[in-house]
């Protein structure tokens, strides 16, 4: 007779991908209980959608989180990213951040380092751990795996773009299927033809095409590499099926000629190119965060980024619900932030999918060789770049200061104990009031998650005191310090405490 194991815990989050992780790790930071289900007995040491985009880094340094995984990163030439393969880098620096180029580096490292840093902070993960059933009740919700029986609060849904708890629930995936399949292998060559690159270079210099395959070598260091290969006119198999050493081969000496051997295959897997988003992001109890909620075409390194900067957003909202400093329709603004993010990404993907297309029709070869131009232009190659790194996101919070709503660059600052960088501000997870005038009331009573930080800045931050949510993302601004005493205090009396 089998002998359930029962768990109560806060909040269990489903998938021990970057999102699960990332999501794990805030709230923790937060002292919440949780508890992750990863179905994988182990982690595969697989590459994947290995970039870290610059606002993902700015992010992870919020966090104390970019060193340890900087790393570990792929040795390269800082080269800026791409729209759609096209041969003109994106230039981030018009955008204020430390980190303009992305960061090379392969998932299953980012998923290591963010997993000691949730199980070091309190979180439990569970692995071999598949669900099997999810029921909402009046309660939370309670999660079936096997014979685990966990019951939450709240269930985050990050398991992936193959959902279970998305399938569990019934919830349509609204969108359009795939165009073409292709194949993600990791791999090692015993000898490499002239045509194979040497090093880790912008994206348009690592495609080519030949004997009716595209393809992708991106090399890892050593004899590894990351190869990444379709052809259209095979017929599309099923997803789980093995990729073949034969099928890596033919595509390899195909595209790169005969003298390019494969020695060994680490993994492989199959992709497809399909858009779909879930109407709602919350299911009452049950909240979805990365490639559960939105898929999209592999292009632009967005995936990976667009699941932790979900997590972000989503980690300190739901701890402040749990924990009872903020009523639970905090949880809605999630879905009002996050998901036009996730529609803007699908739809800067399909362009991009149309765009990258290795067998162009003329009109498409066309409107590439003008899109290439127009990229080569500052404030198209500004706009293209701040929108693929994530940089010029702007969510629309209430307020009048035209600062609510962006990200605070990571600037130099000097305060009483002595110079530091806004970044370090935010290690605790907490929300931050940061003084640059001495416009805060010294007797101001602030809620115990806000840290007051009077400083100065030689780089204008164009506020006199600002009001920074725990992702770096300005809640409130003030101008003045009439301005500052009388809104600061109607704010903090009003809704924006239940904001932090």
């Amino acid at each position: 007779m089998k002998v359930l194991t029962e768990i109560e815990t806060e909040v269990v989050v489903v998938g021990a991908g970057p999102t699960g992780l990332m999501l794990a790790c805030e709230l923790t930071l937060a002292g919440v209980e949780t508890v992750v289900l990863e179905k994988l007995p182990e982690r595969i040491q697989q590459v994947k959608g290995g970039a870290i985009q610059p606002r993902t880094a700015e992010m992870l340094e919020l966090r104390g989180l970019l060193e340890p995984l900087r790393r570990r990163a792929v040795l390269r030439e800082p080269i800026g990213g791409h729209f759609a393969a096209l041969p003109v880098p994106l230039d981030c620096a018009p955008w204020r951040t430390r980190h303009p180029y992305p960061i090379a580096i392969p998932q299953w490292e980012i998923e290591e380092v963010l997993e000691e840093r949730a199980i070091g902070a309190g979180a439990r993960v569970l692995r071999g751990a598949a669900v099997s059933a999810v029921q909402p009740d009046d309660d939370g919700v309670v999660v079936a795996a096997g014979d685990l029986h966990v019951r939450a609060r709240y269930l985050a849904a990050c398991d992936g773009g193959h959902s279970t708890v998305r399938k569990l629930l019934g919830l349509p995936f609204p969108g359009r299927p795939g165009t073409h399949q292709a194949v993600l292998a990791d791999i090692r060559l015993s000898a490499v033809s002239p045509l194979v690159p040497q090093e880790m270079g912008h994206m348009s210099t690592l495609t080519r095409q030949g004997g009716g395959y595209w393809a992708m070598l991106a090399p890892l260091g050593g004899d590894r590499y990351r190869f990444t290969f379709g052809r259209a006119d095979r017929p599309d198999v099923d997803h789980d099926t093995p990729v073949t050493h034969e099928e890596i081969t033919a595509a390899l000496r195909a595209v790169y000629g005969q003298e390019t051997t494969l020695g060994s295959v680490d993994n492989s897997s199959r992709f497809g190119d399909a858009t779909r988003q879930l109407e709602d992001y919350r299911a009452g109890g049950v909240l979805f965060a990365g490639d559960a909620a939105h898929i999209h075409p592999p292009l632009g390194g967005q995936g990976l980024n667009l699941g932790i900067q979900d997590a972000f957003n989503l980690g300190w909202k739901l701890a402040a619900v749990v924990q009872g400093r903020a009523p639970s329709d905090l949880l809605d603004s999630y879905q009002a932030e996050r998901h036009p993010v996730g529609a803007q990404v699908l739809h800067h993907t399909s362009a991009q999918r149309v765009l990258a297309d290795p067998h162009p029709s003329e009109d498409v070869a066309a409107l590439r060789a003008i899109f290439i131009d127009l990229i080569r232009l500052p404030d198209a190659n500004r706009h293209l770049a701040g929108l693929l790194s994530g940089l010029s996101l702007r969510y629309q919070l209430p307020g009048k200061h035209p600062l609510t709503g962006q990200r605070v660059p990571d600037t130099d600052l000097v305060t009483a104990a002595g110079p530091t960088r806004l970044s370090a501000l935010f290690a605790s997870g907490h929300a931050v009031l940061l003084d640059l005038t001495g416009a805060v009331p010294a007797e101001l009573e602030l809620p115990p998650r806000v840290d007051l930080v009077r400083a100065t800045c030689v780089v204008d931050l164009e506020a006199a005191a600002l009001l920074i949510r725990p992702d770096g993302y300005v809640g409130w601004a003030a101008d003045t310090s009439a301005e500052c005493g009388d809104n600061l205090l109607a704010a903090l009396a009003g809704n924006l405490v239940a904001l932090l």
